[in-house]
């Protein structure tokens, strides 16, 4: 009987799963049936963009939490795909900060190209997923959303894609129900324009709080107050921001905080991240995590331990993305092609807490990344996934902090050099800040010309960057089938070769 694998979520990690198998039908090998089920109507996952909130036109839970004018908040350079550039998608360098139609369309064009939208049922949102010890398989039961009828098929691997920024984490404060503004969590937010001229409290110091008050201010809004239960952001705010500890309660307009300050504002907008949270399956196969580098009860952050045939992607909490999903999947479909065995329960449990345990020994941000870039890298030696020069890519990510400290509303106007052409980004027509249009159209009108050379301060910013990588490259690795082939073997011209062969 032919092998079939279910892959739930057409988003980055479900597509990385996709892309994994074709690579290896490509190169002669015998690939089984695929099934992929996406509740939107297109592939995308989290980059498509809705104005819906709460339900969506079937009554089933909105997934997106993306918003008008989202701009990446990390250097493209860090996430490249290492088979596909962005070089190659647009036929020429573009800007390092581009806005998610740009990310969007980078993504779609590499299945696009691979001619795997076949493979890919819309409209299809996955209710439950059941698994049989007598039979060895899961039958997994579908809603086939147009035709508004239930479907059940069996599976031999699952593989769940589904993503974890759509189900919102929102804590309740005395007085909220009362407040007379407007009062959502960053899953709704859809339009910075909604708040020009309003007082905005943001509750949160993460990514979101610091995105979505970034983004109000540039479209007009007169002040924003962040909100933090642990530490302040810090950075150098202009003088419309603020920050302050915990909110501790809301009379009428304004809201209190436990330091016995106050402020008046117009709307609270809950930057309180997301839950892990996987309705469609069962106890013994439902992954509990908080959101972290690596979550307990995964075998090289993928393999469900209990039961390896059940397999999550992207579920750590993420400086790399899409080229890290790409190296789990390369992973997972070599587990499922049988070129890569699994140990026994106790020795994945064993790898996967000393993991976690090098996890909460990390003092720092910088030692988050170097974390995760050991995570990436030893993945990376265990399959064919093209070389990207992670540990470079490491630094590029400490070099995005440091940029972000030193100008919290002109980080996105930097330019970053390519770990898998060379190329050093154009410069974008446009400051960030001035910059209103998001489209691609606008996004990819000339820029003005490339100088033959980096600027000075570019070509330190490069050395930098390689000269980091390169002490990092000898410590951060974990071992695997490929890691003594890799030490040696970490340079531009791996790089370049696989380039070629991609």
């Amino acid at each position: 009987m032919t092998k079939r694998i279910a892959v739930l979520g057409a988003g980055p990690s479900g597509l990385a799963q996709l892309r994994a198998f074709d690579a290896a039908r490509r190169a002669g090998a015998d690939v089984p049936e695929i099934v992929c089920f996406e509740k939107q109507s297109d592939l995308g996952g989290m980059w498509n963009y809705t104005w819906r909130t709460g339900l969506d036109q079937h009554g089933e839970p909105v997934h997106a939490s993306m918003y008008r004018y989202l701009w990446s908040n990390g250097p493209k350079e860090c996430l490249e795909f290492a088979d596909y550039s962005f070089e190659e998608h647009f036929g020429r360098p573009i800007a390092s900060y581009p806005p998610r139609p740009v990310l969007r369309d980078y993504i779609m064009g590499r299945i696009e190209r691979s001619g795997l939208r076949d493979q890919i049922r819309f409209n299809t949102a996955v209710h439950s997923v059941e698994y049989s010890e007598e039979t060895g398989r899961f039958t997994v039961t579908v809603r086939e959303l147009e035709h508004d009828r239930m479907v059940s098929e069996e599976f031999d691997w699952v593989v769940v894609a589904t993503g974890h920024f759509s189900t919102p984490n929102a804590p309740s404060f005395p007085g909220l129900s009362q407040f007379p503004g407007r009062v959502l969590h960053a899953h709704d937010f859809r339009d910075a324009c909604e708040f020009t001229g309003k007082d905005l409290l943001l509750i949160g110091s993460s990514y979101s709080a610091e995105d979505i008050g970034t983004q109000c201010y540039k479209y007009g809004a007169k002040s924003v107050t962040f909100s933090y239960r642990s530490a302040p952001m810090g950075y150098d705010w202009p003088e419309a921001f603020s920050e302050k500890p915990l909110l501790d309660r809301v009379e009428g307009n304004t809201a209190h905080f436990v330091d016995g300050t106050s402020k008046d504002v117009d709307a609270i907008i809950m930057c309180t991240g997301y839950q892990h949270h996987f309705p469609f399956l069962p106890d013994e196969l439902t992954l509990r995590t908080n959101n972290r580098l690596y979550p307990q009860g995964l075998y090289q952050g993928v393999f469900w331990i209990d039961n390896p045939k059940l397999i999550y992607l992207g579920m750590q909490d993420q400086y790399y993305t899409f080229n890290m999903f790409d190296a789990q999947a390369w992973v997972a479909r070599d587990v499922i092609l049988g070129r890569t065995g699994l140990p026994d329960t106790e020795t994945m449990r064993a790898h996967s807490e000393e993991w976690f345990a090098r996890e909460n020994a990390c003092a720092g941000v910088d030692d988050d990344i170097d974390f995760q870039a050991a995570y990436v890298r030893d993945l990376v030696d265990r399959s064919d996934y093209p070389d990207f020069r992670i540990e470079e890519v490491a630094e590029m990510f400490k070099q995005w902090q440091h940029d972000k400290r030193e100008d919290i509303l002109g980080y996105r106007n930097k330019r970053y050099r390519s770990t898998i052409t060379g190329t050093l980004a154009p410069p974008h027509h446009t400051p960030w800040m001035k910059a209103m249009d998001d489209t691609l159209e606008a996004f990819l009108q000339e820029s003005r010309e490339l100088e033959e050379q980096p600027a000075p301060a570019q070509a330190g910013q490069d050395a930098v960057i390689k000269n980091a990588a390169a002490k990092a490259s000898g410590t951060a690795k974990v071992g695997g089938p490929k890691a003594a082939e890799a030490a040696r073997d970490r340079s531009a011209g791996k790089a370049e070769r696989e380039l070629q062969r991609a």
